[in-house]
C-alpha cells in the first residue's frame, strides 16, 4: 500500500503542474478509511422503546400512557427494591411517551432508567400482552458503514488538464473513469448531470461551508433527539442538517447502553457520501461529483455512537416531504434518498422502517441503501432486509467483489466501494472532500479516502438522480431497480455463485441510454436498441423485458466457434445473431426461437475477427445470457 506521504507527494506533482491559483482554498490530502465490518450487535438499549398501537392520534397516546404504567406495575418495577438494612438494590421505574412518530400509530417510549435484560424482557412482554399494542421493539442504535483510519498532509488545490477540470479527478477518482472498475461517468455526463433533482443524504449531516460542496447543499434538518448523540447543548431537533462531529471518547457509548468502545475521531461520513453524489464539479478545485448539478438535502440522523432507529425513520419521512410531528414540512422533498447506514449485526427489517419505506415509495421517492460490510447475506441485515429499497454491493477497481461486501439475491447491483488495502492507495478507496477536525469541524479541509458499501450506494443514488432529471415520466422504485439491473455492466471477473452482488456494475451511460431510448417494437425492424457488451464466459444475469428488444455485442476471434445461450428465469425469449450488423427477426445469420421458452442456443464460427450482435426479443424476467468462445 502506498503511504499517505508518498501519495501526497505524487499528487502534489500532478496538481501543481498547472500552476497554483492564489485564490484557491486549501484542501489537504487526508488519509483513508477502511470498511467498517458489521460486527455482532452491541448490548441493546434498555431505556428507549418504539411501540406501535392499534389506534393513532391524541387518544392513542393518552391510552398508551396508561398502558405503560400498567406494564411497569405488572412487571414489578413500580417500587424500589430495598433491603432490610435500607440499602436500595434497584430503583423504581416509570415510563412515559417521549413523542409520537411520523408513521401513524408509532410512538417513542422512554423508561426512567436503563433496564436489565430480565427487566426489559418483562416490560416488553407486558406491553405486548396489552390488546391496544401491536408491536414493541428496542429503539436501537444503527451505524454508518465505515470507520476512521489515518490522515495525511495538506496541499493547495490547483487546476489540471483533466476532464472534468477538478485537479484530483484524474489521479484519485478511478471510480468515475476507470474502464474496468468505474461507472462510465464521462459518457454519462453527455446525457445528464442530475439537474433539478434533490437527493437526501440520511447520514451524519454535512459540514457547513465545505468549499467544494456548499453551493449544492439545501437546508436540511438535524433529526437527532438525544444531545449525547448530537453533541448539541440540548435535546430536540433543529434545522440545518449540519454535521457537528461524531467523535467518541473511550467508553462514551456505555452511557447510551452500548458496550465499551475505543476512542474514535469524527468521520465526516455524510460529507463524503454527499460529495460522491453532488460535489461541485468543473470548478478547478479538489474532486468531482457524479450528479454534480443535483442538490443535496442533508438529514442528520447519525452522531456519536450511531443513531436511534426512531430518529432515522422520522428523518426518512421528512426527507420525502411527508409530515413529521413538531417539524415544518420539508420545502424541498427528495426524489432520491441515500442511506449508507445499517444494523451492526443480523437484523430483519423493523416494522417501523418498513411502514416508513412503504409511505415513501407511495409518494414516488426512491430509497437506495448500502448492502453492508459483513461479508454475509445482505438479506439478513437492515437496510437490505427491507422491501422497497435498491440494495448496492461494493466492487473493487478490478471489477471484482470487495471482500467485505454483503452479498446474496437481495443485492440488486454493485458500484465502486473500494477494495481497501488489497488494492492500495489510491486504488482501494473512494475520495471526496471532508473536514480535517478530529472532534468538531474546523477550517481545515482534506481529500479523504474511504472504503465500504457506504461509498458504493451514493454512486447509485446519483445515477438515479441523473435518470430522473431527464426522464419524461419519473421512474418508480421498482422500475428504476429493473432499469439499473438491466443496464449494469457485466463483471469483468467471475463472481462466485455463492456470493453474488447483483446484475453487474453500475454503468451510468448505458443506464441513461436505456432510460431515454424508447423500447423497440417487434414490428419495427429498423429500431436499434442500446448495445451492451458481453464479456467472454461472463454471465449477464437478471435480465428482464416487457416485450421490447435488447441488443448485445461480443468481440470474437477468428476460427473458433462461438456459442450464445440464454437460460433461467421465466417468460419467452427469441435470439437473433449477426456478424458486423444489427440482426432483426427477418435478417440474421443464426437464430434460436423455441416457443414458450427462455432456453435458447446459437453456435457460429467466425471466418475472421468480428463483432457479433445478439438481439433478444420477448417478455421475460430473471434471464441469464452468456457468450463463450
Amino acid at each position: 500500500m502506498m503511504s499517505s506521504n508518498t501519495l501526497a507527494a505524487a499528487l502534489a506533482a500532478v496538481l501543481f503542474a498547472g500552476g497554483a491559483q492564489a485564490a484557491s482554498p486549501t484542501i489537504g490530502l487526508g488519509g483513508v478509511r477502511g470498511p467498517a465490518p458489521q460486527s455482532a450487535p452491541a448490548t441493546e438499549l434498555g431505556q428507549r422503546f418504539i411501540v406501535k398501537t392499534r389506534a393513532s392520534g391524541t387518544q392513542a397516546r393518552s391510552l398508551l400512557a396508561t398502558t405503560l404504567s400498567s406494564a411497569v406495575a405488572r412487571s414489578g418495577m413500580q417500587r424500589a427494591l430495598i433491603t432490610n438494612s435500607g440499602l436500595t438494590l434497584r430503583s423504581a421505574v416509570s415510563a412515559r411517551v417521549l413523542r409520537d412518530m411520523a408513521v401513524p400509530g408509532w410512538h417513542v417510549v422512554q423508561t426512567s432508567r436503563a433496564l436489565s435484560d430480565s427487566e426489559r424482557a418483562a416490560f416488553v412482554a407486558e406491553l405486548k400482552a396489552d390488546p391496544s399494542v401491536l408491536s414493541v421493539q428496542v429503539d436501537r442504535l444503527y451505524q454508518r458503514l465505515d470507520e476512521a483510519s489515518v490522515r495525511g498532509p495538506a496541499f493547495t488545490a490547483a487546476a489540471a488538464s483533466t476532464t472534468p477540470n477538478d485537479p484530483a479527478y484524474g489521479r484519485l477518482q478511478w471510480n468515475f473513469h476507470d474502464a474496468v472498475g468505474g461507472v462510465n461517468a464521462e459518457q454519462g455526463w453527455t446525457r445528464s448531470t442530475g439537474q433539478g433533482v434533490v437527493v437526501a443524504v440520511v447520514d451524519t449531516g454535512v459540514v457547513r461551508d465545505n468549499p467544494d460542496l456548499a453551493a449544492n447543499v439545501l437546508p436540511g434538518y438535524d433529526m437527532i433527539t438525544d444531545r449525547r448523540v448530537s453533541r448539541r447543548d440540548s435535546d430536540g431537533r433543529v434545522p440545518g442538517g449540519y454535521d457537528l462531529g461524531d467523535w467518541v471518547e473511550a467508553n462514551y457509548c456505555t452511557a447510551l447502553g452500548a458496550s465499551g468502545n475505543a476512542p474514535e475521531p469524527s468521520s465526516w461520513h455524510g460529507s463524503h457520501v454527499s460529495g460522491t453524489i453532488a460535489q461541485v464539479t468543473n470548478n478547478n478545485l479538489a474532486t468531482a461529483g457524479l450528479a454534480y448539478d443535483a442538490r443535496i438535502l442533508p438529514v442528520r440522523v447519525l452522531g456519536s455512537c450511531g443513531g436511534f432507529g426512531s430518529d432515522i425513520a422520522d428523518g426518512m419521512l421528512w426527507a420525502a416531504g411527508l409530515p413529521v410531528d413538531g417539524l415544518p414540512t420539508n420545502p424541498n422533498p427528495a426524489e432520491v434518498i441515500n442511506m449508507s447506514l445499517g444494523s451492526s449485526g443480523p437484523d430483519s427489517c423493523p416494522a417501523l422502517y418498513q411502514d416508513a419505506i412503504d409511505q415513501i415509495n407511495a409518494k414516488g421517492t426512491i430509497v437506495v441503501v448500502a448492502a453492508g460490510n459483513s461479508d454475509a447475506d445482505a438479506g439478513t441485515y437492515t437496510m437490505s432486509s427491507c422491501n422497497g429499497v435498491i440494495s448496492v454491493g461494493a466492487s473493487r477497481i478490478n471489477g471484482g467483489r470487495a471482500s467485505y461486501s454483503n452479498y446474496g439475491t437481495r443485492v440488486d447491483l454493485a458500484a465502486p466501494g473500494g477494495g481497501g488495502d488489497i488494492d492500495g492507495n489510491p486504488g482501494g478507496y473512494i475520495f471526496q472532500v471532508i473536514n480535517g477536525g478530529t472532534q468538531g469541524p474546523t477550517g481545515d479541509w482534506q481529500i479523504g479516502g474511504m472504503a465500504g458499501t457506504s461509498m458504493a450506494s451514493p454512486h447509485v443514488a446519483a445515477a438515479v438522480a441523473m435518470v430522473q432529471s431527464v426522464a419524461t415520466t419519473p421512474f418508480t422504485w421498482s422500475g428504476m431497480r429493473d432499469l439499473l439491473r438491466a443496464s449494469a455492466r457485466p463483471f469483468p471477473v467471475a463472481i462466485p455463485s455463492s456470493t453474488p452482488i447483483g446484475a453487474g456494475i453500475l454503468d451510468v451511460d448505458m443506464l441513461l441510454q436505456m432510460a431515454t431510448t424508447p423500447p423497440c417494437q417487434p414490428s419495427d425492424s429498423s429500431c436499434v436498441p442500446p448495445t451492451k457488451t458481453l464479456t467472454n464466459k461472463v454471465e449477464m444475469r437478471g435480465l428482464s423485458s416487457q416485450g421490447g428488444d435488447a441488443l448485445y455485442s461480443f468481440q470474437a476471434a477468428a476460427g473458433t466457434s462461438v456459442s450464445f445461450m440464454t437460460f433461467g428465469g421465466t417468460g419467452n425469449v427469441a435470439m437473433y445473431v449477426a456478424a458486423g450488423r444489427t440482426p432483426t427477426a427477418s435478417s440474421y445469420d443464426a437464430r434460436s426461437t423455441r416457443a414458450g421458452s427462455t432456453t435458447q442456443t446459437v453456435r457460429v464460427t467466425p471466418s475472421g475477427t468480428t463483432t457479433y450482435y445478439v438481439r433478444l426479443s420477448g417478455s421475460y424476467s430473471g434471464l441469464t445470457l452468456v457468450g463463450r468462445q
